[in-house]
């Protein structure tokens, strides 16, 4: 292209043509190939061989929103089941700030030194309400067990799901029991009904708390208490050991409040620190006390087995659910009832019926 500078208006100014612009597609693109999606054998024999890498991709199909990565995922879960349940699974849960993560490191630790065997830390992960978005970041805060050869640690993103413990963690449990890890810690985001959803999950449920939160004055929440297995007060260290052992009694006193567990296990309060690792080995002494007290007493088979019934309604109505809102003609209504409501035309109860009532007829044809 001639450009007009170079014409004789305007001698003694030259614009060279430059050079021509390379492509803005990267020229290797071509040579790039895309992972090949394993088959449901391969999923299953890496998992049992221990495989990290095919565990991974294979809870990421789990966590999948994909109907064909479902479909796969289901049926790997379907073949690892005969290799699973034969783990100790421990819920863990407490305030924000309680010091969740940093324990599990600590915990972590001592379980793999004292016990031996592999240990996998499912982390569930608050979704923002508006970016949608998790930082994923519980690595961070576990720096030695991260680094681990034993460890697998999981962060996953709670998407709003049972208040931030999806039904997907324990499908990942089971995967992670055919993989071979004999111990299970699952953290909880520490609010709402996800501890309700990871109590259903676990053997055993510890609640992390702190000292001067105001919470032990209250009997804080009556139904995480009532869950509880045993509470440890964190951070019972320098200053602070007066007032964590005072904690501990207000927390023993409360206790006694409550109606006995159905497991007959006494719940039992400890103080230790996770920064300094003091009064760890108590605890999980503590833990594994509970666990051959329950398998003594046939309750321990009992819960795994009523958590199985639970999470079979809960598939249910996940389900039912699904197909209720994905249904077209439900979809085209819904809007439509929800302005009558808006403008009082409709009673809550009777748009509900309407809408029911439809997708009853359309599931009819």
């Amino acid at each position: 292209m001639k450009h007009p500078e170079n014409s004789e208006a305007y001698k003694g100014l030259t614009v060279n043509a430059g050079i021509e612009q390379p492509s803005s597609v990267n020229p290797y693109l071509h040579t790039r190939h895309k992972r090949r999606q394993l088959g449901v054998t391969e999923y299953v024999e890496g998992i049992v061989k221990g495989d990290v890498t095919i565990l991974s991709q294979a809870v990421t199909l789990v966590e999948s929103m994909k109907p064909e990565h479902q479909t796969i995922a289901q049926e790997v879960i379907e073949k690892c089941l005969p290799h699973s349940g034969n783990s100790v699974r421990i819920g863990i849960s407490g305030v924000p700030g309680a010091g969740k993560s940093t324990s599990i490191d600590v915990f972590g630790l001592h379980v793999l030194e004292q016990y031996g065997g592999k240990l996998a830390v499912l982390a569930i992960d608050p979704s923002s309400e508006r970016s949608k978005g998790s930082i994923l970041g519980d690595k961070t805060r576990m720096e030695k067990l991260a680094v681990h050869p034993k460890s697998f640690i999981r962060p996953s993103p709670s998407a709003g799901s049972l208040g931030g413990v999806a039904r997907k963690t324990r499908e990942t449990i089971i995967l992670c029991e055919a993989a071979g890890y004999d111990k299970i810690f699952v953290e909880t985001v520490g609010v709402g009904q996800s501890e309700t959803a990871v109590h259903s999950m676990v053997d055993f449920f510890l609640l992390i708390q702190l000292a001067g939160t105001g919470d032990e004055l209250q009997g804080i929440k009556r139904g995480i208490m009532e869950m509880a297995d045993g509470i440890v007060i964190n951070k019972a260290d320098g200053d602070n050991i007066d007032r964590a052992k005072l904690a501990a009694t207000q927390f023993r006193n409360a206790l006694h409040l409550f109606p006995a567990p159905e497991s007959g296990w006494a719940p039992q309060v400890l103080t230790y620190s996770g920064f300094y690792g003091l009064g760890v080995k108590e605890i999980w002494d503590m833990v594994y006390a509970y666990v051959a007290f329950v398998k003594e007493n046939g309750y321990f088979e009992y819960r795994r087995n009523e958590q199985s019934k639970y999470w079979m309604y809960e598939s249910i109505n996940e389900q039912l659910r699904n197909s209720f809102y994905h249904n077209p003609v439900v979809e085209k209504m819904l809007s439509e009832k929800e302005m009558q409501v808006l403008q009082g035309k409709l009673t809550s109860f009777v748009a509900a019926k309407s809408l029911l009532d439809t997708y009853f007829e359309e599931m009819k044809r």
